[in-house]
Order: structure tokens, then sequence, then C-alpha cells
């Protein structure tokens, strides 16, 4: 064979090789994309199902919140509904707080279930979102300009005071 054979062959299996791993990319980055929609969907459900359950304790148990407390409760429910400006996390933040000054004895198990599953709702999104930053971040995506001019995800950060008990199964170092 002659050197310009051989260079020609090993141009075409560099070119294979790197249409591979377009397609393997463009395919796990639609993948992610998909993740990211389905896991804010799940996360957007359990934030409506939070707010729904404490808009029913402000209604059933209106008597023992108080006129300050139930007020309070009530404006944290509507604003989260349809936050001002479209800042959610501000909304979700206001209402977390005002979730925690509840007394224990209006919080019922259902109450407590919906704010363990907005932590872990909260948590796969974030994940998602992460995946999908750290595969869009790479430099020969970047060059390619495979995601095209979609931005990037942003992150869900609000506190509902879940972070140390959902991650307490991690350990330090990993």
């Amino acid at each position: 064979m002659a050197p310009t054979s051989w260079t020609l062959l090993v141009a075409g299996v560099l070119l294979v090789l790197l249409l591979v791993w377009v397609t393997f990319t463009l395919t796990r980055l639609r993948r992610l994309e998909s993740r990211v929609t389905r896991a804010w969907d799940v996360l957007d459900v359990a934030l409506a199902r939070r707010a729904d359950l404490l808009a029913a304790v402000g209604r059933e148990r209106s008597a023992e919140l108080g006129p300050d407390r139930g007020a309070a409760l009530t404006g944290a429910v509507e604003v989260s509904r349809r936050p001002p400006g479209g800042d959610r996390e501000a909304a979700e933040n206001a209402l977390g707080r005002v979730l925690r000054e509840l007394p224990g004895s209006l919080r019922g198990p259902e109450l407590d279930d919906a704010g363990w599953r907005v932590g872990l709702a909260r948590r796969f999104y974030n994940d998602a979102v992460r995946d999908t930053r750290a595969l869009r971040r790479r430099p020969l995506a970047r060059v390619l300009r495979l995601p095209g001019r979609r931005p990037l995800p942003r992150f869900f950060d609000i506190d509902d005071g879940l972070d140390a008990v959902v991650g307490a199964g991690r350990s330090e170092g990993r």
C-alpha cells in the first residue's frame, strides 16, 4: 500500500469514529434533555400537591392557625401558584418558611410526605440538569455545537430543609 492510501485509510477511520461519537453524544443529549423535562414535570406536580395540601390546611384549620398565620399561609400558597415575575424559587422558599413555622399538630403525615416528595423530585431534577450541563460543556461538544442554540437548563434550588437528610447516604469522599 502506498503512503497516501494509508493516510486516506486513517483519515477515513478517524472520520467514522468522529461520526459515531457525534451520533452517540447527540442521542445522549436528547435523552438527557428528555429526562430534564420529565423530572421538571414531576417536580412541578410535587410542588403543586404540597401547595394544595397547605391550602387545605389553611381552609380546614383556620381557627387553629389564627388570622396572621392563616393569612400568611394563604398568601404564600397563592404566590407559589402564580409567582410574581416568574421567580418560582423565591415563591417556593416563602411557602417552605411558612410550612416550617406551622405547629406539628397542624401538619399531618400527608403534608410531611409531600415535603419529602418535593425534596426527592428536586434532587432528581437537579441531577438531570447537572448531567446535561456536564455533557454540553465538554470541549468537543461545544466546538461542534451539538446542543444547538438551546439554553442550558437551570438548577432549581430551594431551601426545603431536606439537603442534609436526602444527602445523608453519601459519604464525604464521593
